[in-house]
């Protein structure tokens, strides 16, 4: 299976928050955006590995600024490393205010997909190959975060994370 460029997966996707899409402060819902990074990650995905997938896990997700009514939510989403079965998604968002024309970060997150054969079953997915300077930060950091999300769902004991325990002990 021939590795792939992490830029091959990449998808942005913009919707326009509209009335039923907000809470009673006029912002739109975390529901809501969550629902819209999830398929840009699970189009992301689709992409790298040619084959369906499924989410697997969110890791923490954060709301720095709040996204209003009337703006424009633009969503982008990338392939930052593949494991054997799994791969994990950047997702960074942005909201855009076109009346005052100015874009503002409103969160990142990273998502978790796994590829999935005819009978549901995990498949094997392609590596991912970083080129720039951030692809490579993000492929780097990729194994750590993907140790913590383990030892958090009670798949991986803490004394395991060799990557993790790499940064605060030296041999």
């Amino acid at each position: 299976m021939d590795a792939k460029k992490a830029s091959e997966s990449f998808v942005v996707m913009n919707e326009l928050v509209l009335p039923n899409d907000t809470n009673t402060f006029g912002n739109l819902m975390g529901g809501r955006l969550m629902y819209w990074m999830d398929i840009a990650a699970g189009i992301a995905a689709g992409r790298h590995c040619n084959t369906p997938s499924m989410t697997a896990s969110v890791d923490n997700l954060s709301f720095k600024n709040p996204i209003k009514l009337g703006n424009v939510v633009h969503i982008e989403a990338k392939v930052s490393r593949a494991f054997h079965t799994s791969m994990e998604i950047n997702i960074r968002v942005w909201g855009e205010d076109l009346l005052h024309q100015y874009k503002y970060e409103s969160n990142e997150a990273f998502f978790t997909f796994v590829a999935l054969d005819p009978n549901g079953k995990p498949r094997t997915v392609p590596q991912v190959i970083a080129e720039t300077e951030e692809e490579n930060r993000l492929f780097e950091g990729a194994l750590r975060r993907r140790q913590i999300r383990l030892i958090l769902a009670g798949k991986m004991k803490p004394d395991d994370a060799n990557e993790l325990k790499a940064l605060f002990f030296k041999d």
